[in-house]
């Protein structure tokens, strides 16, 4: 395969010239045994072997979700497989394939699009994840479509399962990501352990199986904000959660980051996303498997219509839980 011009755009390589680059990227790092059928037809063909199937669709949305003067391309890539990897881990299951749509615009650097896919793929080969399909097209700004499938061994973990008198627990670094865009969004690169959260996440992709085998209750990936998580959790369960401010240790980082733009750097570890950590509940009594942090506890709602599903403290919260995309 010839190495493209790196001043080539996406125009010049042609659609399925970039195609057949990407393809080979691809070719690289996919999974064997379970893919009959991989890039290049209509549709992948995939053999399930048995459990549950489990699949989530995410979109990722230029100027909205990422911005290319922040992150290289391969950064993005690997936020893109790694926010869908675990959508999958919070349903205590192990991801296996993707396929990702791409719409660009014409004139975007066709090693952009090749960068961007090597970094989708090595993010996927750490969890033994493979890129089996996808489409490109035009578009006015990069758009990113993630579609992934993977399997459960036990029941899957859903958000509807908590009940009053559960632990609630928390696993993976939370606000970091959170910090790194703050920073950013200043137009500053430092604290420089928090913006690389932001650009390359570390989700806990062991964690969600291990929870489900040790009888989870209910989970779910913190993606918008721990706070707006916790009430969604809350709400399909029908219950109230309280998080105890207590139970977390600030990084020095965000400490650093909440000095410098005079705000409270707890508001990062309370509203913030993007760590795709996971937050789950656990029966009361029942120990909490290594490395999960009990950081609340779950309650049965008030009789008060008006009462908040979810508190700090045993009080209501007015800062930031979280990210709204409207």
């Amino acid at each position: 395969m010839v190495t493209p011009d790196p001043a080539a755009s996406i125009a010049d390589l042609g659609e399925f010239g970039l195609i057949d680059r990407i393809a080979a990227i691809v070719g690289a790092t996919a999974p064997g045994d379970d893919v009959l059928v991989g890039p290049g037809d209509d549709a992948a063909v995939l053999r399930v072997r048995k459990g549950h199937v489990v699949v989530s669709t995410d979109v990722m949305v230029e100027g909205r979700h990422f911005r290319r003067d922040w992150a290289e391309a391969a950064d993005i890539g690997h936020r893109a497989a790694a926010q869908n990897l675990s959508d999958i881990n919070a349903m205590g299951g192990r991801a296996q394939w993707l396929t990702v749509g791409l719409a660009a615009p014409a004139d975007l650097p066709a090693q952009w699009a090749l960068d961007f896919t090597r970094g989708f793929a090595e993010e996927c080969a750490g969890v033994g994840a493979g890129l089996v399909g996808g489409d490109v097209s035009r578009a006015d700004q990069v758009v990113v479509s993630v579609t992934v499938i993977g399997a459960c061994s036990v029941s899957p973990v859903l958000r509807s399962g908590a009940s009053a008198g559960d632990v609630v627990a928390l696993h993976g670094r939370q606000g970091w990501a959170a910090g790194g865009l703050a920073v950013l969004g200043r137009g500053f690169r430092s604290p420089r352990v928090l913006v690389e959260a932001y650009r390359r996440p570390e989700p806990p992709y062991a964690a969600g199986p291990v929870a489900a085998e040790a009888g989870a209750t209910s989970m779910i990936d913190i993606s918008d904000g721990l706070l707006a998580e916790a009430g969604h959790l809350a709400t399909a369960s029908g219950v109230a959660i309280d998080v105890e401010t207590s139970c977390f240790e600030i990084p020095e980082p965000l400490v650093a980051v909440g000095q410098a733009l005079g705000a409270d750097p707890l508001q990062f570890v309370l509203g913030g996303g993007d760590d795709h950590a996971l937050l789950a509940t656990f029966p009361s009594g029942s120990p909490l498997p290594d490395g999960w942090q009990r950081i609340g506890t779950v309650h049965a709602t008030s009789a008060d219509e008006g009462a908040p599903r979810v508190t700090v403290d045993g009080a209501s919260y007015d800062g930031p839980t979280g990210w709204s995309h409207f």
